[in-house]
């Protein structure tokens, strides 16, 4: 659709800062055209001046003005002829974008349990039995436990926590349900973590 006198934001060209929005955007332009170089000068000391009252929460930053300098020379596409009163050689970097993180792809068994739960399979795998396998076990076995309920809609069964974490051990850790205690789950708990999910 094409109608006299209306522009869409669509159909404009796309803002190099989109945080100072277009009017900042059209003083920068405005200030290019300018021939004299006094009055260019004065102009985009003008237009740093509003950029600086839009990001006044800023103000306390130690780079804050040199910030504003970096954005005016972005705008401009680094093509105003004007006195900086900081070196905007840096500011290339600003507007470069990260290159892609790798993300690791590691196979996991049970999703419900996640990669730390196999961690921790393989650490107490190797652990000689004590008081530090003993808070390790008690802790791993709790874990389970809130991940099935948080998995399984709010069900979970001791023997299920019991079975898996025997086999996930090679059969290292064995749980004596009739003296193992495992810790009260806060269902109000689970249903907000659940809700937070999603």
């Amino acid at each position: 659709m094409n109608i006299k006198g209306l522009d869409y934001n669509t159909q404009r060209e796309k803002l190099k800062l989109p945080e100072y929005g277009r009017e900042v955007q059209n003083m920068v332009d405005y200030c290019l055209t300018l021939t004299d170089r006094q009055e260019r000068q004065r102009c985009a000391e003008t237009i740093v001046s509003v950029m600086d009252l839009m990001t006044a929460k800023n103000r306390q930053n130690a780079d804050h003005e040199q910030k504003l300098w970096d954005h005016l020379a972005i705008m401009a596409d680094f093509k105003l002829d004007i006195d900086y009163p900081f070196d905007v050689a840096q500011a290339h970097q600003i507007t470069e974008k990260p290159k892609p993180m790798d993300y690791p792809m590691t196979r996991i068994p049970v999703r419900h349990y996640g990669k730390l739960m196999f961690e921790l399979f393989d650490q107490l795998k190797t652990m000689a039995p004590g008081k530090e396998r003993d808070m390790l076990v008690q802790y791993t076995a709790n874990q389970m436990k809130r991940d099935l309920v948080m998995w399984s809609h709010g069900s979970s069964d001791d023997e299920k926590v019991a079975d898996d974490l025997a086999r996930y051990t090679d059969g290292k850790i064995q749980l004596d349900l009739s003296t193992f205690k495992f810790e009260k789950i806060n269902m109000r708990e689970v249903k907000e973590n659940r809700k937070k999910k999603k």
